[in-house]
């Protein structure tokens, strides 16, 4: 006998009668693609403020390269998308990603700053074609009331990737930087300055290598896999952009779900990015060498990533019984308790409580996402795109914290201090959910 639940589990990957399940497995592998991608990131914030003798704040330019091209390339890939098919949304940020990947190569021949930019904004394209292209598509593969879920479902993949990339920055990028401080680097005379950052920088990017390796592999699989479209009437292909714009700015739950999802992406970009400064100054406080310390921080940061991951398929389960929007206000109310643990108490305890943000935030993304675009019959490939455009927010603030870190404010210690940009930021994040609970 077909029970009630049998059939919901159906419908979280079946569409007016069509099985998703296969496409559904392709494109969430994208979703581990870009976790990966944002990752290994993070940590070179720091790497390259020590490779180039920066400061935090200029080691930020990361942050804004990265998630500026996720800003710059969403809007187009709304629209290339609403043109051509999702397939054709995924093989370009395929492409995109590769090539930005790849350029990591000639960029360390060079030696400067600028071109490691300029590889990380191309990259992005491809991963803002792939987050405007997957998203919407997940959310379309079934019913619209499981939309939430399975979105949550696909996302919980994400992390899985994320800890691959926070693993390959550890131990093979990390730990085999040279031992040298930035105290020590410092005093270093140009030649020696010279062939310890070329040293460095063939470290830095040979995990960059072999990961365009393997994504050019992917794109050439991807070409021959078929990937079934959600039907578009001609009027969505071939509609002027403004009427859609216009009814997007009218839709308020979606304008403020880009204004919540520019603020939590904020707060996990701060979080994950600056808990290598945080544990940095705690272990070296403890005796520990920078480096160790660095390493070390790495550590507490996947142990958090791996809360994250759990966590997800927790509130996936949590969700058959729990409006999303209270889940969500719960646990950013939870993640403003722990920050101000991180802020005032420091040490170990408040490494810890940074860690516990982790678990609060797992559901945020694709919960705001849900919501924006709930019961939205069209415009969904634009609306996606501005939640896209709102990772911005990535960019925007980490330069924000950087600058109280390079501030060096005597009231509490600087790195403390510096996260009450996310506290800002999951203020927003609870407002939302309050306004949206039911």
């Amino acid at each position: 006998m077909t029970t009630d639940q049998d059939n919901k589990s159906r419908l979280l990957v079946t569409r007016e009668g069509v099985s998703y399940v296969l496409p559904f497995i392709v494109v969430t592998c994208c979703f581990a693609l870009w976790g990966f991608a944002n990752d290994i990131t993070n940590p070179m914030v720091k790497a390259f403020s020590k490779i180039f003798r920066m400061s935090v704040t200029d080691g930020t330019l990361v942050q804004v390269a990265f998630y500026g091209g996720y800003f710059c390339m969403a809007l187009p890939a709304a629209m290339f998308i609403r043109r051509h098919s999702f397939k054709s949304g995924i093989i370009m940020g395929l492409a995109l990603y590769a090539l930005g990947v790849l350029l990591f190569i000639p960029a360390r021949s060079m030696g400067s700053f600028a071109p490691f930019l300029v590889a990380y904004f191309i990259l992005t394209c491809g991963l803002s074609f792939l987050e405007t292209t997957a998203n919407p598509y997940i959310l379309l593969m079934g019913d619209r009331e499981t939309a939430t879920r399975r979105l949550n479902l696909a996302q919980s993949f994400n992390p899985i990737g994320s800890l691959a990339g926070m693993f390959v920055a550890m131990n093979f990028i990390q730990a085999r930087l040279s031992p040298l401080d930035t105290t020590q680097r410092a005093v270093l005379d140009d030649a020696q300055f010279e062939a310890l950052k070329q040293s460095d920088l063939g470290v830095l990017i040979q995990p960059y290598a072999l990961l365009g390796s393997v994504l050019v592999l992917l794109l050439v699989v991807m070409l021959f896999t078929p990937i079934p479209a959600v039907r578009q009437s001609a009027r969505e292909r071939h509609e002027p952009l403004w009427p859609a714009v216009k009814r997007l700015t009218a839709n308020k739950p979606y304008c403020w779900g880009v204004v919540a999802q520019f603020f939590y992406v904020g707060a996990q970009i701060t979080c994950w990015t600056f808990i290598i400064q945080y544990g940095t100054r705690v272990f070296m406080a403890e005796g520990m060498g920078e480096q160790a310390a660095e390493v070390l921080s790495q550590r507490y940061n996947i142990v958090a990533m791996v809360l994250f991951c759990l966590m997800r398929f927790v509130n996936i389960y949590l969700m058959k019984y729990i409006k999303p929007g209270r889940l969500m206000a719960f646990f950013a109310a939870v993640a403003l308790l722990l920050l101000c643990g991180v802020i005032f108490i420091g040490g170990r305890v408040g490494m810890c409580c940074l860690v516990a943000v982790s678990p609060c935030m797992s559901l945020m993304f694709p919960t705001i996402y849900g919501i924006a675009l709930g019961g939205m019959k069209e415009d969904t490939e634009l609306g996606s795109a501005g939640l896209i455009m709102a990772i911005l927010g990535g960019s925007v603030l980490p330069a924000l914290q950087a600058m109280i870190i390079d501030s060096n404010v005597q009231v509490l210690p600087a790195v403390n201090l510096s996260f009450v940009v996310p506290v800002v930021c999951f203020v927003v994040v609870l407002l939302y959910s309050l306004r949206h609970k039911n």
